[in-house]
């Protein structure tokens, strides 16, 4: 099991410590934050979009295409109040000497994404507290 240290280094920033990485989070003024690192939901959304890119870019890779040039967009829709995304688009940017006749193939690879499918087929989630001073149990599955 992948294990991350989540802290709160001020205000309402939040941070993810693992594998010997930081990922630094914060909040808009608006919010109650100083904007410091990109919103929590952001990186959920950089997550997507990244990875999407890596698998285009994998595509390309192994048909030995020349990536140069090549590019992903990623758009949210909102609800109307604002709350939920209904809509995440992906626009795949080919480049200029992309063989017309991997069109398909690109979006299909693209869209087999690992991130996407774990929210397309959810894990359970499971959240608990732990007294101070007590480590928290590490289920593996």
């Amino acid at each position: 099991m992948s294990m991350m240290q989540i802290t709160f280094p001020g205000g309402v920033a939040v941070d993810a410590r693992f594998r010997g990485f930081t990922v630094h989070t914060d909040q808009r003024v608006e919010h109650g934050g100083a904007e410091t690192g990109p919103e929590p939901f952001e990186l959920f959304l950089a997550s997507l979009g990244t990875c999407a890119g890596l698998y285009a870019f994998r595509f390309c890779q192994q048909r030995g295409i020349d990536a140069t040039g090549l590019g992903l967009t990623l758009e949210m829709k909102k609800d109307p109040h604002g709350v939920r995304a209904p809509l995440v688009r992906l626009e795949i940017q080919l480049p200029p000497a992309f063989p017309e006749k991997y069109q398909d193939a690109i979006v299909r690879a693209t869209d087999q994404c690992a991130v996407k499918r774990h929210i397309l087929e959810p894990p359970r989630f499971e959240v608990v507290a732990v007294p101070a001073g007590r480590p928290a149990e590490v289920l593996m599955v």
